[in-house]
């Protein structure tokens, strides 16, 4: 159960919270999931995990979620994903209890992303991935493929391996799962209106939308019992006329509520709408966007008053995600009770120990680096009228941030030098090199 009102009142970042199935965060803040790219050529953990996550472990905040760890190799987020597709060696086994035990240091909870990227795989991972539907992305660059619709014996597939991942991730140490419903990705693809244009029991109606969603939390909860953390990050919306809306959003979470998740994480958008990391004006067909709504844009947080709407149909803890970046900003949202849990994303890849500093008082504030990350003034900036340079700084900036999380894989400190166009270039070399080296 989320926060009695009265509880709420007294929530700060430090307080414990213990979820529906028993287990307890030592505190309100998460590492949100960020892809990592450290995967071998066989899409398995590496050393590179292990040192990344024992930092971000040690770092002080009371849970990790992990990047997204893909159910299918032929449908992945990026070439260097981690996949768990089908029986795992003994080999790869090892390197995923390695990978557990250094994020679990610091009695933190470390719980995996489970995800399959649907019509949004590269197309240097497979130019021809599997989605609810035909229906193509609209980003230019002919980054993705046509994707091919999916047979029903193909959906019942996806739902076991959701459950196959699940209890892959139980039996090597990490403390819980979540499930990966939103930003655009299949099990969103398959909410969405717009892009789920099946006529069968997959599609239609929301009931028939949601249903993959569904049978996957059901099909993971008897995979791996009644006391272990099954959590479900979905859209608030994906902001894009025609697609999953805020009110299907408030109704699937009441459903989500029935199926006793044990904890729900609110946030937004997909690649062609990218309201997930504030990128509005980053959207290249402004035409079919919905704005968010003004009282939202001026708040620190991104999708804290969509989780408002989200609070009064559930009862489960909420965690949202998204420009919170002040002690005053994370302490009023928990006191409220709109919300349970604080994620923070982008500042852990410039200060893994931001957590720490936050809780200890040391700091007030966490720096906003992606205010200031832009290829140039005026017209070479992200609010240039040049759809080419709103590109060009959105995926600079998303590329300096993933390169901050290689480089501490590796080993060593981020970077906060690294410009925002060497680091788009920098970014698209290392993924080219990283699908060609992979195992088909």
């Amino acid at each position: 159960m989320s926060d009695s009102p009265a509880q709420a009142a007294k929530t700060t970042i430090a307080t414990p919270l213990t979820l529906p199935c028993g287990a307890t965060l030592r505190n309100r803040l998460s590492k949100a999931a960020m892809t990592e790219g450290l995967g071998d050529a066989q899409n398995r953990a590496t050393e590179a995990h292990v040192k990344l996550y024992r930092r971000w472990a040690e770092g002080g905040a009371g849970m990790l979620l992990t990047g997204n760890v893909q159910v299918d190799r032929r449908c992945m987020e990026r070439p260097g994903n981690v996949a768990i597709d089908g029986p795992q060696s003994n080999e790869a086994l090892a390197a995923l209890r390695a990978y557990a035990k250094a994020g679990t240091v610091n009695d933190t909870h470390l719980w995996m992303q489970i995800n399959h990227a649907g019509r949004q795989t590269p197309a240097s991972v497979n130019s021809e991935p599997l989605a609810p539907s035909d229906k193509a992305l609209d980003m230019p660059g002919a980054q993705f493929g046509k994707p091919r619709a999916m047979s029903g014996a193909e959906i019942e597939d996806v739902i076991r391996r959701f459950a196959h991942v699940a209890t892959i991730a139980r039996e090597t140490g990490f403390t819980g799962v979540q499930v990966h419903g939103a930003h655009g990705y299949l099990i969103s693809e398959f909410l969405s209106p717009d892009v789920n244009t099946r006529t069968d029991e997959w599609g239609g109606s929301l009931e028939n939308r949601a249903r993959l969603l569904l049978e996957i939390v059901r099909a993971i909860r008897k995979a791996v019992g009644p006391d272990f953390p099954v959590s479900v990050k979905l859209n608030s919306a994906d902001f894009q006329r025609g697609g999953f809306s805020h009110e299907d959003s408030i109704k699937v979470a009441a459903w989500l509520n029935a199926e006793a998740i044990d904890l729900l994480e609110i946030s937004g958008g997909t690649y062609e709408q990218p309201r997930l990391v504030g990128l509005d004006d980053m959207t290249l067909h402004p035409e079919k966007a919905e704005k968010r709504k003004e009282s939202t844009i001026a708040r620190e947080a991104y999708f804290l008053e969509y989780a408002r709407d989200i609070r009064a149909a559930v009862t489960m803890p909420l965690m949202v995600t998204g420009g919170f970046r002040t002690i005053g900003g994370m302490n009023a949202a928990l006191a409220s009770g709109t919300m349970d849990v604080v994620g923070l994303a982008r500042p852990l890849c410039v200060d893994p120990s931001a957590p720490a500093r936050l809780l200890c008082g040391a700091v007030r504030e966490v720096p906003a680096y992606e205010k200031s990350l832009r290829i140039g003034p005026g017209i070479l900036g992200p609010h240039s009228r040049f759809n080419i340079m709103k590109a060009l700084n959105g995926w600079g900036q998303q590329g300096w941030f993933c390169l901050q999380i290689l480089r501490m894989g590796q080993g060593l400190d981020p970077d906060l030098n690294l410009g925002v166009f060497k680091a788009f270039r920098a970014y698209a070399k290392n993924e080219a090199k990283t699908a060609a080296a992979l195992m088909r």
